[in-house]
């Protein structure tokens, strides 16, 4: 990587465009309704966290890859407005960019369906290749709506020059101990939180389920729990974080990248865990009381 003045947040991960549908409620299997509004919005979960981890006054630049259509343009454009660095944004020929399709009803909750798009073309030979040009940084961000290979190769390229690697297992899937064993933390929701634990649910017992996530590997875990805050397990123990009071939920769909984004943010400014958890509730509760992904 190059130098620079500060260390920057590189976000290996992805971007879409994402339909937004507002209906009334949720559908029903075999079911068509209208919905009540639509909008195209951008998004991806790493253009997401790479959006708040600049509003969180980070210095932010992404890794990833759109198709050669109006879409890929619109979300290039989007980020450098938000002042990200998109010059390891590969724009890849004849291929769609990748495309969200959400539902949202009226209480906040939402279903999303993805089509990957140029994102499945960001793999472990694409990070490496694009990883010397990128400025120097302090923290790696990065999540799994691309290949896992893809994130394996960003996780192991930050421990050899000496970037904090954080991960949200997001969208579950299975992953290799070599990436798990990397990280500094591993973020996940309750629903992910169970699905590497092999189990159904964790709601009953988040302290003890953050506690044996260290057991697969990594340095510190961080389970998002919604209202209930958040569930943090490093070498010190393991502490609950009280969620941010929200008057009104409108959009849950942005809140994890928010979370992440602000953590991330923290962390390059040196915070301790615990301090960098608190500034992604913060955000996270900011984000559920607006609509979009960002």
């Amino acid at each position: 990587m190059s130098s620079g003045d500060s260390p920057f947040v590189v976000v290996v991960g992805s971007l879409n465009e994402d339909v937004v549908l507002q209906v009334d409620r949720p559908v029903r299997p075999g079911e068509t309704i209208a919905a009540v509004h639509v909008e195209r919005l951008p998004g991806g979960k790493g253009a997401n966290q790479a959006a708040a981890a600049a509003a969180a006054g980070a210095r932010v630049a992404m890794l990833g890859a759109v198709g050669d259509d109006s879409a890929g343009t619109r979300l290039i454009e989007d980020l450098r407005g938000r002042g990200v660095r998109t010059e390891a944004v590969r724009t890849v020929a004849g291929v769609s960019t990748g495309t969200a399709y959400i539902t949202v009803t009226p209480d906040g909750e939402n279903t999303i369906v993805l089509d990957p798009g140029a994102n499945a073309r960001v793999d472990a030979a694409a990070v490496q290749d694009a990883w010397p040009a990128l400025p120097a940084a302090g923290v790696l961000l990065s999540l799994l709506e691309i290949p896992v290979g893809a994130v394996t190769a960003a996780v192991r390229l930050a421990a050899s020059t000496g970037l904090r690697p954080v991960v949200t297992l997001a969208p579950a899937q299975p992953v290799p101990a070599e990436l798990l064993a990397g990280l500094d933390p591993l973020l996940v929701n309750e629903h992910e939180a169970a699905f590497l634990l092999g189990t159904d649910t964790i709601r009953d017992h988040p302290r003890d389920a953050a506690r044996e996530l260290l057991r697969l590997g990594p340095a510190s875990a961080v389970v998002t729990l919604g209202a209930a805050g958040a569930a943090v397990a490093d070498g010190g123990g393991v502490r609950l974080l009280p969620a941010e009071p929200v008057d009104r939920v409108v959009d849950t769909t942005g809140a994890g990248d928010a979370f992440a984004g602000a953590l991330a943010a923290a962390l390059s400014r040196a915070a301790d865990l615990d301090a960098a958890v608190a500034a992604g509730l913060r955000a996270g509760a900011a984000a559920v009381q607006r609509a979009g992904a960002r």
